[in-house]
């Protein structure tokens, strides 16, 4: 079996667990078998989760505040090298690929969000970031909570992209897929003279729905990706994605959008932003990856495209705001969020601004004025349809900052 598993339920998982151990580069996590093409009204959500702790304020840089340039005065980004700034923030040069669409309206950034309470381990933080449930007996994902809130019922309905394993954000009971690639999700030896998805087929054909609906569901996502796979794909537009990680994944997940294969909402990860040392040699070019990426997911969608996506970033905590000796940056807390979409508010930064003085941070880090779920939960319920935000969130209200025109 190759980065390969169908999770189901109970006796289920030992009844198909022979049956589907030649799928490559895929994981489905089934749980009754319907059609594609059944996403419920509202936008795409896409998460971009940037792991290893994003710096905020590196990548939209409050320039207006003095007390940023006294806390980094070796890596610090000039002023004068900042874009598409206003008198209190910038955006690091790097972004250049995202200007046209900042200025044009169709992405924005939040500063100063984060979670509840700080949390400066990688590992814990990520999983309270993806269960986002504190103080709860809570343990499915958040993304998995909203799918299944909105009656998403087809495993491309929710997708993580990039890797085989579908995302812990998607953990619980409705379905999902994780692929590495459109492309690479085939079931390993099948051919015409070893039709070995037929013989599944036969073999659950008369099975009850209990029983053979994770096998006939598996089935039905495998014949999606077939579909998709023979048509190819060209990206639209002259875009041009970059041939990283990052590039390839956004660039299958427009494609599964334009598809029209039923999805609601794709994940994608994006790591190595975990600078402790050197950030002015490594931040650049990540930045100029992760803008490269994005800009060509835009430019690929379109007007009319990107006017029913909303993509949105989140990172397990910031940097600290003052550097260390090793020229990088240490584990913080508060943060900033990108939003990218059709209908976002964009060209500007959104949420309330704590200040970087020394009485106004939360130990040596940019304090939280704005919990990332409520941001979330703003495109959640403004944009996606979502109207019980509790289910996905609990005790959280959506933020009104008006992320969308």
């Amino acid at each position: 079996m190759t980065d390969t598993m169908l999770n189901c339920e109970c006796k289920r998982r030992t009844l198909l667990g022979g049956a589907v151990a030649g799928l490559t580069g895929a994981m489905l996590s089934t749980k009754l078998a319907f059609a594609a093409g059944n996403r419920p009204g509202g936008d795409v959500f896409v998460l971009l989760s940037l792991r290893g702790g994003f710096d905020g304020l590196s990548a939209v840089v409050p320039a207006g505040d003095a007390a940023y340039y006294r806390a980094r005065p070796g890596i610090a980004v000039p002023r004068a090298k900042l874009i598409g700034g206003d008198r209190h923030f910038g955006l690091h040069p790097a972004l250049a690929p995202l200007l046209p669409f900042w200025k044009s309206g169709k992405l924005g950034a939040v500063h100063a969000v984060g979670m509840p309470a700080p949390n400066r381990s990688h590992f814990a933080a990520m999983e309270e970031l993806e269960r986002a449930a504190p103080g709860t007996s809570t343990r499915t994902g958040w993304l998995d909570r909203m799918t299944g809130g909105l009656g998403v019922t087809d495993p491309f309905g929710a997708v993580s992209v990039g890797q085989a394993r579908p995302a812990r954000v998607l953990d619980g009971p409705a379905p999902n897929v994780g692929l590495r690639s459109v492309d690479s999700f085939v079931l390993n030896g099948e051919a015409d003279t070893k039709p070995i998805a037929a013989t599944m087929a036969a073999l659950w054909a008369d099975a009850p729905a209990g029983l053979g609906g994770p096998a006939t569901q598996l089935l039905g996502a495998l014949d999606t990706a077939k579909t998709v796979q023979a048509t190819g794909y060209t990206p639209a537009n002259g875009a041009a994605y970059p041939d990283t990680e990052l590039g390839q994944a956004l660039l299958d997940v427009a494609r599964l959008i334009k598809a029209d294969v039923g999805l609601a909402t794709a994940t994608v990860d994006v790591g190595d932003w975990d600078m402790h040392e050197n950030l002015n040699r490594k931040m650049p070019q990540q930045l100029a990856d992760f803008a490269a990426a994005l800009a060509a997911f835009a430019t690929d969608l379109g007007p009319d495209g990107l006017g029913r996506v909303t993509l949105v970033t989140i990172s397990e905590f910031g940097r600290r705001v003052a550097e260390n000796g090793s020229g990088g940056l240490d584990h913080g807390y508060g943060n900033a969020m990108f939003v990218l979409g059709g209908h976002v508010n964009g060209g500007r930064v959104h949420g309330r601004w704590p200040g970087l003085d020394a009485g106004k941070l939360v130990g040596g880090d940019l304090a939280v004025t704005t919990d990332y779920r409520a941001v979330i939960g703003e495109v959640l319920r403004t944009r996606c349809g979502v109207n019980d935000l509790g289910s996905v969130f609990p005790g959280v209200r959506p933020s009104s900052l008006g992320l969308f025109r």
